[in-house]
């Protein structure tokens, strides 16, 4: 194998940039590992594990670094040319104007005085400083970055409170708001329903699961994944719920989170007049609010009683779920009972975790639900659930939404392991998204299938997104797997396949 490394100096960019170009490397004829990157002293420290360090020296925060490991000198010098054009080559005379001019937030402004919503993507330690001049510009802010440290977030929202702004995050991966999408979004329709969520995937999940069931949205606001902990006390989240009970065209209100503080949840459950739902997921406690606040412990849920605020028809939830893992367990050995799960969606790994662990006992994961349960720990017939967006997981590497191969490889694993009943797979579709999810995981799901495991899989999309969501269910039902209509139902399956009782998949939830 051979390793070339480039390096443009003064080059920033962007994380959603960077991970388009470490795309493009990974997909590059003959290439095995590869990343676009800025040489922060953390970027700086994983090369140096690949046992990259040449050419490297004097590179600062600021400058750009592609690397690429493949079976050739060609084949690597090409993987870079393809990252390059990815970073710098504009697709429009548009496209290039605003890179040429728009250097900074004030050039930007100039450009566009009309431009209400800031994104901010840098390295966490600058994101505090960027997010601060955009709020003095009187912009809201998609908070992209993550690593910000939680008394800046604390310090962030309690300013954008008092100027009537909002700090979308940090680590906000979607919103969508008068129905453009930022960051990972999905395609819906326009309706009735405003969606608060400190959950990027969840959010995706319920506008999603919305709009099949015909019930558009009026605007999708992340807020970050610790707004509803006590030390931020749901500073954004007031803010959202408020702005939605305001906006006329706003009926219903959707509020999605990881259980909160009660605290904090019971203030802003009392907050709304409108008719809203709480899908506050894993939620073992009673939480105290108004007639016209319901609270669930499921996104399924969440999305099915808010669509009945919204006047839909209820859905059917199971289909012929049950008939496919009656199917699948039809001669599956007695020996085989682990259940995997290889997620992208952090949210959707979490929420299934809640789901299954009271039929089958403790799971072990990399975000356990017991302290202790760790992947290391796990005995080799333990039940195994991984959030494969996690940090440990995408060090050097793109987010599995963006890139699907680090599954590929999990799948691979999971083929020559005899113990393993049923591997669950969330295939996330949309804006940002891999182009053909689906058709990247089918070899793969196909090699476990044929080792005598079922694979039961999600797609979590949309008809209106790039990708089709019907174009993706086919293809992974003509690989062999079991499909499932909502991630929870798909949870279920795969827990009922391991006690071999298809009638599982029907659970009220």
């Amino acid at each position: 194998m051979t390793t070339r490394v480039t390096v443009r100096k003064n080059a920033y960019k962007d994380s959603v940039r960077l991970l388009e170009a470490t795309r493009a490397v990974l997909e590059s004829p003959g290439v095995d590992w590869g990343w676009a990157l800025m040489a922060t002293p953390a970027n700086l420290e994983t090369l140096a594990e690949q046992g990259i360090t040449e050419g490297l020296t004097g590179a600062v925060a600021n400058d750009l670094v592609i690397a690429a490991t493949a079976d050739s000198e060609e084949s690597a010098e090409r993987a870079l040319a393809v990252a390059e054009a990815t970073l710098f080559e504009a697709g429009s005379a548009e496209q290039d104007e605003i890179e040429r001019t728009a250097a900074d937030l004030g050039a930007a402004l100039v450009e566009h005085p009309a431009a209400n919503v800031a994104i901010v993507s840098v390295p966490g330690a600058y994101a505090a400083l960027e997010t601060h001049k955009a709020l003095t510009a009187g912009l809201d802010v998609l908070l992209f970055s993550d690593n910000v440290p939680l008394p800046q977030e604390v310090e962030l929202k309690q300013r954008a409170r008092a100027l009537g702004r909002l700090v979308m995050g940090p680590g906000a991966g979607t919103a969508m708001l008068a129905g453009v999408g930022l960051g990972f979004a999905n395609r819906v329709s326009p309706g009735p329903v405003g969606v608060v969520a400190a959950a990027g995937t969840g959010a995706q999940e319920v506008m999603s699961l919305l709009h099949g069931w015909g019930v558009g949205v009026t605007h999708v606001i992340g807020v970050g994944g610790r707004d509803l902990s006590p030390d931020v006390d749901g500073l954004m989240a007031e803010s959202a719920l408020r702005a939605l009970d305001a906006d006329d065209r706003t009926e219903a209100i959707l509020l999605v989170s990881k259980p909160p503080s009660r605290e904090v949840a019971e203030r802003l459950l009392g907050i709304v007049r409108k008719p809203m739902v709480a899908a506050l997921m894993g939620l073992q406690e009673t939480l105290a609010a108004p007639d016209h606040v319901r609270v669930v412990n499921t996104l399924e849920a969440g999305a099915v009683r808010t669509l009945a605020l919204a006047g839909g028809t209820e859905p059917d939830l199971v289909g012929d779920l049950g008939e496919q893992v009656a199917t699948a367990i039809t001669g599956l050995p007695q020996d085989r009972r682990k259940l995997v799960g290889l997620y992208s969606g952090g949210t959707l790994c979490y929420e299934a975790l809640t789901i299954v662990t009271p039929h089958l006992g403790p799971i072990h994961s990399n975000v356990p639900l017991e302290k202790g349960l760790t992947p290391e720990t796990a005995a080799p017939g333990d039940h195994l659930f991984l959030d494969l967006g996690e940090e440990e997981y995408t060090q050097g590497r793109p987010h599995p939404m963006i890139d699907p191969q680090a599954r590929v490889e999990f799948l691979h694993q999971q083929a020559d392991d005899p113990a393993v009943a049923a591997v669950l797979l969330d295939v996330v579709i949309g804006d940002g998204a891999h182009a053909d999810p689906a058709g990247m995981l089918a070899p793969a799901v196909e090699k476990v299938i044929a080792s005598g495991a079922v694979v039961v899989a999600y797609v979590l999309g949309t008809d209106l997104d790039p990708q089709n969501r019907a174009v993706q269910v086919a293809t992974l039902r003509a690989a062999g797997c079991v499909v499932a209509p909502t991630a929870a139902r798909a949870a279920l399956a795969g827990a009922a396949i391991s006690l071999r009782d298809p009638a599982l998949v029907a659970q009220e939830l």
